[in-house]
């Protein structure tokens, strides 16, 4: 499936000068990591125009790198209401609640923006992978009532080949893109991204694929799918030798009935052309756990593959 994320863009249309020049500001703070600094410079523009949406908009991004979802959800929802004919804000909103699991309230978000800009092509496509995710629960569910359905097992796989993994929302790039008209209303503008464009090169493209590919094995059960994407010089938890370390992966992928493994708000960081880190949530679910938690993946290049040398758990 199509990866989604949580970062987005923001696009400053026609404003003051000083403020266009500080919202600019904040925004390439933004671009640069610099979230709290980002943050507070948008603060200073709402403490002395409150309502400005631009600015607005701008916080809900910031706190929507930072995960805090339920404030970025707030300023989203308000900007709906105060700019209705705009497909943006419902776009941001699919983001987060994809990211939360809640694909029905996805769903309904970019329904909505399809229907404000019915020429909207970002929405049609995350529409078609938020789709496509409730797909695999509804089959993934059939399975678990009869697991002998042989029609739901063969949709299943075929769901989960086309979109390639765990469905997530993805980022928009930061560059600035014109915004659309909407009548006597100041244009607010963001996008889902194009998924593999969150990253910022074939390379990074390349790695995001990789762990996709990676989950995919373990939620497939295959552990010698899943093995091979280890690099010859992993470093094991606590240096644990390498074929111990091997035979507890595989009791512990065998041991589960069924296993679903999600990457969400995935951030590739480039480090030269053969070295990358992968920061990501992994949500993790099975007969017997469900669990979520933070992992960054130090990723190599050997041989024109990408595989993991250390992983570090958050």
């Amino acid at each position: 499936m199509r990866v989604l994320a949580t970062l987005l863009a923001v696009v400053l249309g026609a404003a003051l000068p000083a403020l266009a020049d500080e919202l600019d500001d904040a925004s390439k703070l933004l671009k640069a990591g610099q979230r709290e600094q980002a943050l507070e410079r948008v603060n200073r523009i709402l403490a002395e125009k409150k309502d400005d949406p631009k600015a607005r908009f701008l916080k809900g991004i910031i706190l929507t790198e930072q995960g805090n979802t339920k404030d970025a959800i707030e300023i989203f929802t308000k900007l709906t209401q105060d700019y209705p004919n705009l497909p943006e804000p419902y776009n941001n909103l699919a983001v987060i609640y994809a990211g939360q699991g809640q694909y029905d309230k996805a769903r309904a978000a970019l329904e909505q923006s399809i229907r404000t800009h019915p020429s909207y092509a970002t929405a049609y496509e995350n529409l078609g992978d938020v789709y496509a995710k409730l797909a695999s629960q509804a089959y993934d569910k059939a399975l678990q009532l009869d697991n002998s359905n042989t029609g739901a097992q063969n949709k299943l796989s075929l769901v989960r080949e086309l979109v390639g993994g765990p469905t997530q929302l993805a980022a928009a790039p930061k560059e600035p893109a014109k915004p659309p008209v909407a009548a006597e209303k100041p244009p607010v503008v963001a996008a889902l991204e194009k998924p593999a464009a969150a990253a910022s090169s074939s390379s990074s493209g390349d790695v995001l694929k990789t762990v996709n590919a990676w989950a995919q094995a373990w939620s497939k059960k295959d552990a010698d799918a899943y093995l091979e994407f280890y690099a010859p010089d992993f470093k094991t938890p606590a240096g644990e030798p390498r074929p111990q370390w091997e035979k507890t992966r595989r009791e512990r992928i065998a041991a589960p009935k069924s296993i679903a493994v999600a990457v969400e708000q995935a951030k590739v960081t480039m480090q030269g052309n053969d070295q990358a880190s992968v920061s990501f949530r992994q949500s993790y679910r099975s007969d017997k756990l469900k669990s979520s938690s933070r992992k960054t993946l130090v990723m190599t290049r050997a041989d024109g593959r990408w595989l993991i040398r250390e992983e570090k758990s958050q």
